[in-house]
């Protein structure tokens, strides 16, 4: 199967960075292409991301081709036949066309070679498995174009042997279906996913953390969740329940408001409901540390934020900030309904565009002043005259304030008997 189509609308292959290192790498009887993503981006009109490379050059050609152009050329993966070159500080990754020799789970043993259809064929998607050379003229060994047009995400050759080969591509395939796809999931690929889940248990977190950030975040992501939900693979993930409707709902919400896709801000929708599984989660994921205190946050508390008044929402905001506030309470929205007291839930998350928290105006020298000692005791003082300060309702009158100092230090007096 061989078809050739070409490629409209991509001045990236006449002219700049890319052109540069083809214009290098087709000379003297090699031969050089764009490959995988870039192409499939390019005939479905998407804006690009990287542009890899194959070549029928070896490694060592390559490294030498761009020394002579002076181009800088790092040895990324040259074990697997892969050197990245840097040209206008943007890199290309250029590889060596292989085969498989031997795989073993992620890893594979590989042999160079200069047959473009045997390249294709190891690939993972038909989608994928495209190539364009410098003229514009598509390759296609693996029926990746009609895929395409169908908007179908299908495993080049058979399944089950496939994902063997690395369970990674379980989670592939429902991300690359939920970017690329449209309707259910291929029925061959996700049969074969749900055979080999076992092989879940094996995949690095960071790896399965990597897939499921970008896949979370698809445009089809609600629908490709469910798939894999009732398929059983979230469970061997996550360690614990998927809330698929709560998902969706967050989904809904930010589409809603207006919000770019928040990985995190859905990655709770999907799995946490209180903060022991936004530890879980953070621990089987690998997340960082950042990523781990938002999701931390967010899951603390959050069934006490329906229903609250705007003098309620502004001391949580205080407290929170902007955006742990708004993260928490989009996932009490997601997590009580996302169609019920629309206008109302709208009214509290738009609250930091509306109003901003002053600074707690009473300084500990207020309560020096007032006969608290330095020390544990007056940290004390404070806080307590900073949520009378709050319960207040924020008052910044100088003679409030100073009323709120003076019962602040005589409540503290008389509950420690000074």
């Amino acid at each position: 199967m061989s078809e050739v189509r070409l490629l409209s609308d991509a001045p990236w292959l006449a002219s700049g960075p890319a052109a540069h290192v083809l214009g290098l790498l087709n000379a003297d009887g090699e031969e050089a292409r764009v490959i995988g993503g870039a192409v499939r981006n390019a005939l479905m009109r998407i804006p690009l991301a990287d542009i890899d490379i194959a070549t029928t050059a070896l490694p060592e050609e390559v490294i030498r081709r761009a020394k002579r152009a002076g181009i800088k050329s790092v040895p990324t993966g040259i074990e697997h036949g892969t050197v990245t070159l840097v040209v206008d500080s943007l890199p290309f990754e250029v590889t060596t066309l292989r085969e498989d020799t031997e795989t073993y789970g992620r890893k594979a043993r590989v042999a160079f070679g200069r047959d473009w259809v045997r390249d294709a064929e190891r690939r993972d998607f038909t989608i994928n498995g495209l190539s364009v050379d410098a003229s514009g003229v598509v390759h296609d060994h693996v029926g990746g174009l009609a895929d395409i047009e169908a908007r179908r995400v299908r495993f080049i050759g058979d399944p089950a042997q496939r994902i063997a080969e690395d369970y990674l591509r379980i989670l592939r395939l429902f991300r690359f279906h939920a970017a690329y796809g449209v309707g259910e999931v291929d029925r061959a690929g996700y049969l074969a996913c749900v055979s080999g889940r076992a092989g879940l248990a094996g995949l690095s977190a960071e790896r399965i953390r990597m897939e499921m950030l970008k896949l979370v975040v698809a445009n089809g992501a609600a629908s490709a969740v469910v798939a894999m939900s009732d398929g059983g693979l979230l469970q061997p993930l996550f360690g614990g329940i998927a809330y698929t409707g709560p998902f969706a709902a967050m989904i809904e919400i930010e589409q809603l408001m207006k919000l770019a896709p928040s990985a995190m801000r859905r990655l709770a929708a999907l799995t946490v409901a209180v903060t022991e599984d936004a530890r879980r989660i953070a621990s089987r994921l690998r997340l960082s540390n950042a990523e781990a205190k938002a999701l931390d946050s967010m899951g603390h508390r959050w069934w006490r934020l329906p229903g609250m008044d705007e003098a309620h929402a502004k001391r949580r905001l205080y407290r929170l900030d902007e955006e742990p506030y708004r993260d928490r309470l989009l996932l009490a929205w997601a997590r009580t309904g996302a169609g019920q007291d629309v206008d109302q839930w709208r009214a509290l998350a738009t609250l930091p565009e509306r109003w901003r928290a002053p600074h707690f105006p009473l300084r500990a020298s207020d309560f020096v002043a007032r006969g608290i000692a330095e020390g544990p005791a007056l940290g004390h003082v404070l806080t307590l005259a900073e949520d009378a300060w709050l319960a207040a309702d924020f008052p910044l009158d100088p003679q409030v304030l100073s009323g709120i100092a003076d019962q602040t230090v005589s409540r503290f007096t008389r509950d420690h008997r000074l």
